[in-house]
């Protein structure tokens, strides 16, 4: 026996009649009235209607129900068991579909119980029965009790069921033994099918092996759409996003349909990219194949497009939407957030709320990042407290950043201080980094050294607490405290993150670095950024070299601004959109202050609009003006 754990579960007799149930039997009872995957409410209506016809006691009808609860995408587990109790003589059919119903809801451990008694019955379990076991096992994690199904499994001959091993497979990748779903893998290769080949593709994705995954890809005998599905989410969710966006247009042109996890995925690569022309395509191919716009699809689409700077496609869309769960809200007002649209962001949590959806932890995140965007301290700390006080909501390490910062961009570098000194949890380094970005911001060099110094202590090889504290000094003109904090990263090899801006064209992605001399178009990039540089000169911009090493030359300095990744990305799109098109840029680091000044000045001289995705926000610049407000 399993378990011997939840016996009063079940009352189950010693025999078990396996009743058959004729097609036309159904056909002729309220069952035909169902659909392929009913309601709990359908369900109910039929099951009232079984019992109004007289028919509520043939057991064989009852277990057909009991098959629709486990179909169905919303099942009540105590109405579930409550049919199958009332069962005088429950079949094999009715209680592996309980043991699904089971295995699908909060409780997967108890279809274990539901099988131990089977086991001591004259019911002997079958193929479906080890299938849907299994999925419990995995879902439940119970790693033990999944183990001795697989020792009945052999023993009651169901080894070389192909169904069974596929279950096998599946539920060991779950609980993390990829070393035991390789060994049922590789135990019978003459058992196997598609479904078998992506069980053990999904496990390595699971695992994060993607050369493993590649490797297994191109063994494959046969693929689907499964197949290729799990191969792009391996490449995305390790970080190789392009080779995953690669692989979805290698999938269009061999003529296969994607499916909805595809969508989504290759939407999430788009996103992280801000790669838009990438995810308009993927919008298109949605729409040209009828593709409904489901929760997963739209929120995908609103993410997308609000972080390649098109917040207003993504407002269209969310209104599009027939259904939107909490998700989608929270990819609105994280959306909106970001784009620094804070007064929009609040009326779409008030809507939130009034559509009664109870918020969570990413919900405030996004309100609270929307108030720390626009300085608005007040509101800030009245949806902070009403986090906690109305929602039950404990604050996380996301959300104690955001009033830091709220707080230090204010002024209020003290009380941002305290909030921190006051945590519940152990503040992280980046929380530190965030006040020590503050200090900068308003000059505080003596706590701005000590904040930095116990950073550098934390972690000596993070280049960011060295130049965060050298820009501290350099700010307050104590340029020998720069060269030592300088000299002192050298000393510690610490290495430098170094800035990138990416512009998409044409299906291609072209990204620059600081003083790039490498893209095809260098020669002509150069050139035009002197053209523009003239231009901007003559309107009356000047560059602001202050943040520069104090030790070299004036011109040269400018020569150092001059050459940073995001001009070259904007003389780079002067040359590859046409007149008045908006220039779009995505850049890993924050954008400093003087190339926030020169995207502010171009912007004004040659009437463009330019969209940077920086590593903190969105900046839209258009006549001169950002839609930071110089506050980011």
């Amino acid at each position: 026996m399993l378990t011997t754990k939840s016996k009063h579960i079940f009352s189950l007799p010693k025999h078990f009649p396996n009743h058959n149930c004729s097609t036309a039997t159904i056909s002729h009872s309220p069952l035909s009235l169902l659909t392929p995957r009913p309601s709990l409410a359908q369900t109910k209506q039929v099951h009232a209607r079984l019992i109004t016809a007289g028919l509520g006691g043939r057991t064989h009808l009852i277990a057909h129900l009991i098959a629709a609860l486990a179909l169905s995408p919303s099942t009540s587990l105590s109405y579930s068991r409550s049919i199958f109790q009332s069962i005088k003589n429950p079949s094999l059919f009715a209680a592996n579909n309980l043991i699904r119903c089971l295995a699908k809801s909060e409780s997967p451990r108890e279809s274990v119980a539901l099988y131990d008694f089977m086991r001591g019955s004259d019911l002997q379990p079958n193929n479906y029965t080890f299938t849907f076991l299994l999925q419990a096992c995995g879902k439940a994690m119970a790693l033990i009790e999944g183990t001795q199904v697989h020792v009945d499994v052999v023993k009651l001959g169901f080894g070389e069921d192909v169904y069974v091993r596929n279950g096998l497979i599946q539920f060991y990748s779950v609980c993390c033994r990829i070393d035991c779903a390789e060994k049922v893998f590789d135990e019978s290769p003459e058992c196997r099918d598609v479904v078998t080949w992506n069980v053990m593709l999904g496990g390595y994705v699971r695992e994060g092996q993607i050369g493993v995954v590649e490797k297994v890809f191109e063994e494959m005998p046969e693929r689907d759409v499964i197949s290729w599905s799990l191969m792009i989410m391996g490449y995305v969710q390790n970080g190789r996003l392009e080779e995953g966006l690669n692989f979805f247009k290698e999938m269009r042109g061999k003529g296969l349909i994607p499916n909805e996890a595809i969508f989504v995925t290759v939407l999430s690569a788009s996103a992280q990219l801000g790669l838009l022309d990438q995810g308009r395509l993927i919008h298109s191919v949605i729409r040209s194949l009828d593709f409904p716009l489901s929760v997963p699809i739209g929120t995908g689409l609103i993410d997308m497009y609000a972080k390649c700077g098109c917040i207003e496609q993504a407002r269209v869309v969310f209104d599009q939407m027939p259904r939107r769960d909490v998700c989608s809200w929270n990819a609105m007002i994280c959306g909106l957030a970001s784009h620094g649209l804070v007064k929009e962001v609040l009326a779409c949590f008030e809507r939130f709320i009034t559509d009664g959806l109870r918020p969570v932890n990413v919900t405030f995140i996004g309100v609270l990042n929307a108030c720390s965007r626009a300085g608005l301290v007040n509101e800030g700390q009245y949806y902070f407290k009403i986090m906690t006080e109305n929602y039950g909501i404990e604050p996380e390490m996301e959300h104690y950043g955001c009033m830091v910062d709220l707080l230090g961009r204010a002024g209020l570098v003290v009380e941002a201080f305290e909030l921190i000194e006051k945590m519940l949890v152990q503040p992280d380094p980046v929380l530190w980094a965030t006040l020590l970005g503050a200090c900068k911001i308003h000059g505080l060099v003596d706590l701005g050294e000590k904040i930095g110094n116990k950073l550098i202590q934390l972690d000596p090889t993070h280049d960011g607490h060295y130049v965060q504290l050298s820009g501290i000094y350099a700010k307050a003109r104590k340029w020998e405290d720069v060269v030592r904090i300088r000299r002192l990263m050298l000393d510690r090899r610490t290495i430098k993150v170094a800035g990138w801006s990416l512009v998409e064209t044409q299906g291609r992605v072209h990204q620059f670095v600081a003083g790039d001399r490498e893209h095809e178009w260098s020669s002509e990039i150069y050139k035009m950024l002197e053209m523009i540089g003239m231009r901007i000169g003559e309107a009356g911009y000047v560059p602001n070299v202050s943040p520069v090493l104090h030790d070299i030359a004036e011109e040269e300095k400018e020569n150092v601004i001059k050459e940073h990744s995001e001009r070259l990305a904007i003389a780079f799109g002067f040359l590859v959109t046409g007149s008045g098109d908006c220039i779009r840029i995505v850049k890993n680091l924050r954008v400093c202050g003087d190339c926030h000044d020169f995207s502010k000045a171009v912007s004004k001289v040659f009437k463009r609009e330019i969209i940077v995705r920086d590593g903190s926000r969105f900046h839209h610049f258009r006549e001169g003006k950002c839609s930071c407000l110089d506050y980011w």
